[in-house]
């Protein structure tokens, strides 16, 4: 299906694991000539001022967002799903909620995921564990001490290294598959507080049939089949958990029909609908290969802009 668009909502810079920079991203969305160019990086807010004074100077809209990161563990799927939350701009210069925002995301990464994957792996196989396989506990600290940037790597290490596990063992413990497994990002209950506190965040399920792209694809990112999806669909759709105001229907790793599907969910459920390029590069994931028209962009600009 043709579809044209003037503003690209869901981009990501080096704030996060973007190659632009805030200003060379909005810089390069007015150099496209699109109307306003979406900053949503992956659970940080750390790059939206300065994304914000480069659109002022270039003259085009910037749209505030971050992409959160939540982490399933169902009987049906276990893995990571996108929440896209953009921000109505007064509350960017709310200290209060950037504080809360920022602690409560940090929760599923660094430090706060180690955590969380150590105390998965003591209660499946720690001593007292379902599964006991450790002789004692794993602790965050021998995890933590081996590097700043903590990766699954550094897991098996500390296993090997100060448990004597094998790599079959070590496997048992933190394969994606393992009953020890946590996907990164937070449980989505732990991001309600924040959505009560500041109901007037828009919240967006991103990309939700991209793990059902007939083909290979670079922007899959190993997401659940548009099946699995549609069951979890109450839980996005709980207004006492997450509940949502948009659907991510235009985006470069939609199939036709699903986001054709897309469109129907939103009418279906009463959402708005947004789009964006998931831009992180200028070749395998560039900038302004889809977005909204005019009319969707007001739609979500009405809930941002204050009176």
């Amino acid at each position: 299906m043709t579809y044209n668009f003037t503003a690209d909502l869901h981009n990501h810079t080096t704030a996060s694991d973007g190659e632009y920079s805030p200003s060379e991203l909005v810089n390069a969305a007015a150099a496209l000539g699109l109307t306003a160019v979406g900053v949503t990086d992956h659970d940080t807010l750390n790059g939206l001022d300065e994304a914000l004074a480069a659109g002022e100077q270039a003259g085009i809209r910037v749209v505030p967002g971050v992409e959160v990161s939540l982490c399933f563990r169902r009987d049906y799927f276990t893995g990571t799903l996108h929440y896209l939350l953009y921000i109505p701009y007064d509350l960017l210069t709310d200290a209060d909620f950037r504080g809360m925002a920022m602690g409560i995301f940090g929760q599923g990464r660094g430090a706060g995921l180690v955590r969380a994957r150590v105390a998965a792996i003591n209660q499946e196989f720690g001593p007292e564990g379902k599964t006991p396989l450790l002789a004692r506990p794993l602790t965050p600290d021998e995890i933590e001490s081996l590097a700043p940037n903590v990766t699954r790597r550094h897991f098996a290490l500390a296993l090997s290294q100060n448990h004597g596990l094998d790599r079959g063992q070590i496997n048992r413990l933190i394969g994606n598959d393992a009953r020890s497994y946590v996907p990164s990002g937070i449980d989505p209950a732990q991001l309600t507080p924040l959505l009560k506190a500041y109901p007037r965040l828009v919240r967006v399920f991103a990309h939700p049939a991209a793990g059902s792209y007939p083909g290979e694809s670079l922007y899959n990112e190993i997401l659940p089949p548009i099946e699995t999806v549609d069951i979890l669909m109450p839980e996005f759709l709980d207004k006492d958990v997450l509940g949502l105001d948009g659907l991510e229907a235009h985006y470069p790793g939609h199939a036709p029909q699903h986001e054709q599907l897309m469109a129907d969910w939103a009418r279906k459920y009463g959402l708005i609908m947004t789009g964006g390029s998931d831009c992180h590069d200028q070749e395998q994931r560039p900038l302004g290969v889809t977005g909204v028209n005019q009319a969707e962009l007001d739609a979500l600009l009405a809930r941002l802009v204050t009176a």
